[in-house]
């Protein structure tokens, strides 16, 4: 149980593409297109994502409170929503930000104290 917020679960490690669809509202909300594009921009091509799975994510994010829908409005004859980082998403995203940030500590802290060349190299037997 999260100290003070007894209504949210554990925090347990985000999926890479629900980092990156919260990362690309940092700035300010974006509608579903520009979230695919920035996400896949922000993580250098590694999360390319479709347009029935980012929909499919930001229902569940605004379902458990990360993400609001901002505004809707007829472009082209067709619905274009917007949506935007709620305080809850931007600290749940800070919150594993922090953790993968205290991952990488701890490995590069282990690869420095083993010495160059030392990590990942296979031991022979005597």
């Amino acid at each position: 149980m999260n100290a003070g917020r007894p209504d949210r679960r554990p925090v347990t490690p985000m999926r890479e593409p629900t980092y990156f669809v919260l990362a690309s509202l940092l700035d300010g909300p974006l509608h579903g297109y520009a979230i695919i594009k920035r996400a896949e921009q922000m993580s250098g091509g590694r999360v390319r994502l479709a347009t029935g799975t980012l929909y499919t994510a930001l229902d569940r994010l605004t379902s458990e409170g990360y993400v609001r829908l901002v505004s809707e409005e007829i472009v082209a004859g067709r619905i274009r929503r917007s949506y935007g980082l709620t305080d809850d998403g931007a600290a749940a995203l800070r919150a594993e930000a922090q953790r993968m940030a205290e991952a990488a500590r701890l490995v590069t802290r282990s690869a420095r104290a083993a010495g160059p060349g030392r990590v990942g190299r296979k031991v022979r037997p005597a």
